[in-house]
């Protein structure tokens, strides 16, 4: 892309089974991931777990990919939201639901457990993003999660959240950790004005 430095940040879904998204969509995540073959490395204690935490863990995953472009490890997604869950960034309610990622605790869980120096960012446009991301090297962008079919019209917008890795001021590049095949989940460009129609003008900066 024009302007845009070609970036190798290592992709996960949040998923163990990228192809399940459509699954997950068709039936929920709880009935649909009991099938995962891969839901072990996960790092939950059984399938049930996993299945139960999977849908609430894009904003792991997309951690998870900053900390193995930043250190080459990979540590796994429930390990993550479990050690989040510590600092108040997941909240279990009695009937087993899950609340999270919730922003402002996640800012110390990164910076204790990983030395990442982060901030929430609200109330901004699009084309702020950009802009982002010359102090900062990624944004944790709040989307809604029907970004993987651009050209339908979301009923709402955040919700759901992406890896931006770069932006100018016509495109922007992300990796999407819900996606439902390989062209929308790695690397995903698409046009400032298409992204914003999902984008909920806020999300988590992850400095340098």
């Amino acid at each position: 892309m024009d302007g845009m430095a070609e970036q190798r940040i290592p992709y996960f879904s949040q998923w163990e089974t990228p192809d399940m998204t459509l699954a997950v969509l068709a039936e929920g995540a709880q009935a649909a991931l009991l099938r995962d073959p891969l839901w072990a490395g996960s790092g939950a204690g059984n399938v049930e777990d996993y299945a139960r935490w999977a849908g609430n863990l894009c904003g792991m995953a997309c951690l998870k990919m900053v900390l193995a472009a930043r250190t080459g490890k990979i540590v796994p997604t429930v390990d993550l939201a479990l050690a989040c869950k510590e600092y108040g960034g997941y909240v279990e309610e009695p009937d087993g639901k899950i609340k999270g990622l919730i922003y402002a605790p996640f800012i110390p869980f990164v910076k204790d457990r990983f030395g990442l120096n982060t901030r929430v960012v609200t109330g901004i446009s699009v084309g702020d993003i950009g802009d982002i991301l010359q102090q900062s090297e990624f944004f944790i962008a709040s989307v809604h999660h029907s970004i993987r079919w651009p050209d339908t019209e979301p009923p709402s917008k955040g919700g759901h959240l992406v890896l931006v890795t770069v932006a100018n001021s016509n495109t922007i590049r992300f990796h999407n950790p819900s996606g439902h095949e390989a062209a929308t989940r790695e690397n995903v460009e698409m046009p400032l004005e298409t992204f914003d129609r999902f984008f909920a003008g806020r999300g988590i900066a992850i400095d340098r």
